[in-house]
């Protein structure tokens, strides 16, 4: 009676309520990352409030049917690896862990509770290994209250309170105790939302791969340590679009889950692997690597995106591009992230299913093209570009029977940039239409300009290659007709060339924009034709006035049969089709007369004439004629 007593004057209903009202203050002030150390705090001053030995916080895993640690008091001076207490399995538990799984109500136990042998012994080998052998021959037993966590009609977990010894929790405790419960369920909810926040903006919807916000983190995290060796792979499977137009986008959904699973399947637990979206993965293994092991590791990387996938009844398989790079001294996230994707994207330009280490030349290209795309624009805007331009021909009476006009960027701090620096980027940044228009545009003004003068004839032509993004624009036509119409031009004496492997790749846009063209009385090219053989079998289709040779069957004339033997057939096929057809790239003397030879009259190169500009295109175009040396 003594006990119970001191128990009531220790419990007072006044205590208790400022117990909660206090441990209530500190859990809503809590979030998901200092929830623990304030738990642990509170389980303290429950251990001392209530006179108990031991406080513990468990909550329940239902889907492995176990009791999960999270926090205790006191903390375990010595905790054995693994740690028995860390995961107790419902199955085969004592009784106290037994009805933790599905009691919604507080379950108590005191010594000689015959329903809790098992937990009683377990208890004093408890007291065994913590105060010897002489403790547990003065134990009688021990006492237990666990207050479940509840949400909805399922426990979630307990909060617990252990006495070694007899003890009689009171009615007001036991609610006071159900009350702390309580909050502390609605502190595991919380947690748990913000938890789930922070998962799903961290991680990929469709694969729970890490997103690129996860991956900037670990990146700037890991590279604030300046450890060396840290390698970044990019991923891009390789013509993923085939799956989805041909399977269903859900087909390339489950197929780009099955990759994400093996990538992660074959990682090291702490690697980060991360989808960025599409097809495209970044991982960063968490062991430093020297270049030779990552080209090793990237290789086995291919390998395994290649494997088969099954998606439904059809086995696909997709090949895969990967960039290395490895992150330097002062790099930031978004270094490192480009200089893998252009170190893939280079992997992707020599034909996919490749491996590339970046390099300093990638460094060096790429370094213009930021350059090019930053300063483009203005230069079109500001008219800083400016025109070469090439003679065509009559390779039996030397005679100039037009130019072409090939664009050139003098560009303030690295000189004259041919066309093959900036067309590309211009394509890539949005500005192909921009740069064509400029194009044509100020190659017509030429035109006039040379027409006015009395330097050339109405039937002088004027050749304007066109970007193959261009081609298939909407607005393209009415942009030249535009142009046409505002400058005076002859349009007959305009000619727009496209490459031929435009027409491979959209034919009926090609066919629709060249009609287009011819409508408006202009003459149209096929150039660096013989490159894409599969067009030859489209020439019927297209309102093509002439047909250019790619100068790669031009240079080794007289010296290849092959490329004479492909130099005639084009040559043939043009007669047949009504077309005329241009060499290009003429730069030998027996060239000049295998084309002859051959039946082509009409052609450009370096040994006519090379590109030059305005001012001395303009002296050539005054004798209209180009010595062609002895026949």
């Amino acid at each position: 009676m003594q006990m119970n007593a001191q128990m009531a004057d220790r419990s007072s209903a006044a205590e208790l309520s400022e117990l909660v009202i206090s441990i209530g203050q500190r859990l809503l002030a809590s979030q998901a990352t200092t929830a623990i150390p304030v738990i642990q705090e509170i389980l303290h001053e429950l251990r001392e409030f209530f006179g108990v030995d031991h406080t513990c916080l468990r909550y329940t895993d239902h889907t492995i049917r176990a009791s999960l640690m999270v926090a205790e008091s006191p903390v375990r001076e010595s905790v054995p690896d693994p740690d028995p207490m860390a995961c107790v399995y419902f199955e085969g538990a004592d009784e106290v862990f037994a009805q933790a799984e599905h009691s919604v109500v507080t379950v108590s136990v005191r010594p000689g509770d015959g329903s809790a042998k098992r937990y009683q012994e377990q208890v004093r080998e408890v007291a065994r290994l913590a105060w010897g052998e002489e403790a547990v021959a003065a134990l009688t037993g021990a006492s237990v209250l666990a207050t479940p966590l509840v949400v909805g009609p399922r426990p979630v977990g307990f909060v617990s309170l252990t006495k070694f010894g007899d003890m009689v929790f009171t009615a007001d405790e036991v609610e006071a105790m159900n009350a702390i419960a309580s909050m502390l369920t609605q502190l595991k909810s919380r947690i748990e939302a913000e938890e789930s926040l922070i998962y799903s903006t961290m991680h990929d919807d469709l694969t729970n791969l890490s997103n690129r916000r996860a991956l900037i983190g670990h990146l700037e995290e890991r590279l604030q340590t300046r450890q060396p060796g840290l390698i970044a792979f990019f991923l891009d499977v390789d013509r993923l679009k085939t799956i989805n137009d041909f399977l269903g986008h859900d087909a390339g959904d489950r197929f780009i889950r099955v990759i994400a699973k093996r990538l992660k399947d074959h990682s090291e637990p702490r690697d980060m692997i991360a989808r960025l979206g599409g097809d495209e993965f970044i991982i960063v293994p968490a062991q430093p690597m020297s270049f030779e092991i990552a080209s090793k590791h990237a290789e086995r990387l291919r390998k395994l995106v290649s494997a088969r996938v099954s998606i439904g009844a059809e086995p696909v398989s997709r090949t895969v591009s990967i960039g290395v790079t490895m992150a330097e001294a002062g790099d930031t996230a978004s270094d490192v992230m480009r200089r893998a994707d252009q170190a893939m994207l280079a992997a992707k330009a020599a034909g996919g299913n490749e491996v590339a280490v970046f390099t300093d030349e990638m460094r060096k290209l790429h370094a213009l093209r930021d350059d090019v795309e930053f300063h483009l624009g203005s230069a079109i805007q500001n008219d800083a570009l400016t025109l070469h331009y090439q003679p065509e021909v009559d390779l039996r009476s030397g005679r100039i029977l037009g130019v072409e006009a090939l664009v050139r960027w003098q560009h303030p701090s690295r000189g004259l940039l041919l066309p093959e620096s900036f067309v590309g980027t211009a394509e890539s940044a949005n500005l192909a239409g921009a740069l064509n228009r400029w194009v044509v545009r100020r190659a017509a003004e030429q035109w006039v300009r040379w027409r006015d003068a009395g330097i050339i004839d109405d039937d002088f032509g004027m050749r304007v290659n066109v970007s193959p993004v261009q081609l298939v624009s909407v607005n393209f036509v009415d942009d030249v007709a535009t142009i046409v119409s505002d400058v005076g031009i002859d349009p007959k004496a305009l000619c727009i060339e496209i490459t031929e492997h435009v027409l491979v790749q959209d034919l009926d846009r090609a066919r629709v924009t060249l009609e287009a063209l011819k409508h408006l009385g202009l003459k149209t090219a096929i150039d660096d034709f013989g490159t894409g053989y599969s067009s030859f079998t489209h020439l019927k289709q297209l309102e093509v006035d002439q047909l250019k040779i790619d100068r790669s069957f031009i240079q080794k004339l007289g010296r290849s049969p092959d490329d004479l033997a492909i130099v005639t057939s084009i040559v043939d096929l043009a007669e047949s089709f009504d077309m005329s057809v241009v060499a290009e790239g003429l730069e030998t003397q027996i060239g000049l007369e295998t084309l002859l030879s051959v039946g082509c009259t009409r052609a450009q190169g370096r040994l006519l004439a090379p590109p030059t500009p305005v001012e001395d295109v303009t002296q050539v175009l005054a004798d209209r004629v180009i010595d062609l040396g002895p026949r």
